[in-house]
């Protein structure tokens, strides 16, 4: 039986984007956004999900020039990439921001700028990727945090769960940290369909972190609320888009 999911304890101080308020952000700021496929539009519209981050950067002589990788989860299991290169065309003007639907185009759109491109793929010499920018620590809370992996495992629902291994391990949990992904769950095709992904951070007592990761979603047959849990983020989105492929 389902555990109603309180998900209310999870609203961050700011609520984060919706997919279409993250398009809308994003084509408004886009010098460039009339360019853009009308269809491309109209799919991304019905996005359930959006996620965004750094590809690549530089920076030399007061220009820069940054890349960004903007990805939206569709009904149908699949996904729309949009790339975005932001630059200043004098060195402190403002930034300028542009949208493109593939890398061709970007690359292209990176060709005319005034700072070196003389090698492919942005491999430049103060290339910053985002593998090299350290991902943002966790700020875990000391409140009962075994009884909160114990409860988040109760109610998982899908049968490849973590199993007692894991319940064991999060037994000794000192703190925890809980976050969402991707935004405020998107709504799509069926009415009140809906998704959420959560990563539920835990700090044990030799300093080591284990995470673990949360679908909630109302992609069943009478459309109540369901509850997966992962080990991975992989795992979990693969999960989402099972979920939503077939509700499509």
């Amino acid at each position: 039986m389902s555990v109603p999911y309180e998900t209310a304890a999870y609203e961050p101080a700011e609520s984060p984007e919706s997919p279409e308020e993250h398009l809308a952000r994003l084509l408004g700021r886009a010098l460039n956004s009339f360019e853009l496929p009308d269809d491309v539009i109209r799919r991304i519209d019905c996005a359930l999900a959006h996620d965004s981050s750094l590809h690549s950067a530089h920076h030399s002589a007061g220009l820069h020039r940054e890349t960004y990788r903007h990805t939206w989860l569709l009904t149908d299991g699949s996904a729309v990439t949009l790339w975005e290169l932001v630059h200043n065309p004098a060195p402190g003007g403002d930034a300028q921001h542009e949208v493109y639907v593939d890398e061709e185009e970007l690359h292209t759109a990176t060709a005319r700028l005034a700072l070196p491109s003389d090698t492919p793929d942005f491999e430049l010499p103060v290339l910053m990727q985002l593998s090299a920018i350290p991902e943002p620590r966790h700020v875990y809370l000391p409140d009962d945090s075994a009884d909160h992996a114990r409860r988040l495992l109760r109610r998982a629902e899908n049968p490849d769960h973590p199993g007692a291994a894991m319940a064991a391990l999060l037994a000794t949990a000192s703190a925890h940290e809980i976050t969402q992904a991707f935004g405020r769950p998107g709504r799509a095709g069926r009415a009140g369909l809906s998704f959420a992904l959560y990563e539920h951070a835990f700090l044990l007592p030799d300093g080591r972190e284990v995470s673990l990761w949360e679908v909630e979603h109302t992609a069943t047959p009478d459309g109540r609320h369901m509850c997966e849990v992962y080990t991975t983020e992989d795992e979990a989105r693969h999960a989402m888009e099972r979920r939503a492929a077939r509700q499509a």
